[in-house]
């Protein structure tokens, strides 16, 4: 469990919280009462693609995301336009580390406008820096 000021830390910025253990953690579950967690874990998983060095690897992971994030009717479908569905759809056919980043983008901004400024306004953060 984080300190208080460990969890009041994670207001100050969105990317303090991403990057604490913990506070990922709230966030994700956050994210689950709420119905949208698909978000966050696509988000990890396009940081997880970004560093993986295999080409072959590469490849498959871009399928896998595409398959459980980007189709239509995904099992963890994301809220991205039917632009970046096609320009992703395309781009996958010759994988490379930037295939995602227009919708790992969108969602960033989608949770750090959204879904974040409702995680500090949450009694279950509000208990945390307590």
């Amino acid at each position: 469990r984080p300190s208080p000021e460990e969890a009041q830390l994670w207001s100050e910025a969105f990317d303090e919280l991403l990057a604490n253990k913990y506070g990922l953690a709230a966030f994700r579950a956050f994210l689950k009462s709420e119905f949208c967690e698909e978000n966050i874990e696509f988000w990890l998983a396009c940081e997880d693609f970004k560093k993986t060095k295999s080409p072959h690897k590469l490849t498959s992971k871009a399928k896998k995301i595409y398959n459980d994030f980007i189709e239509k009717e995904a099992p963890k479908e994301i809220n991205i336009d039917f632009q970046t569905k096609n320009m992703i759809a395309q781009n996958i056919q010759e994988a490379t580390h930037t295939c995602f980043s227009a919708a790992q983008k969108r969602v960033y901004s989608l949770m750090e406008n959204n879904s974040y400024p409702r995680f500090l306004e949450s009694e279950f953060y509000q208990e945390l820096c307590k």
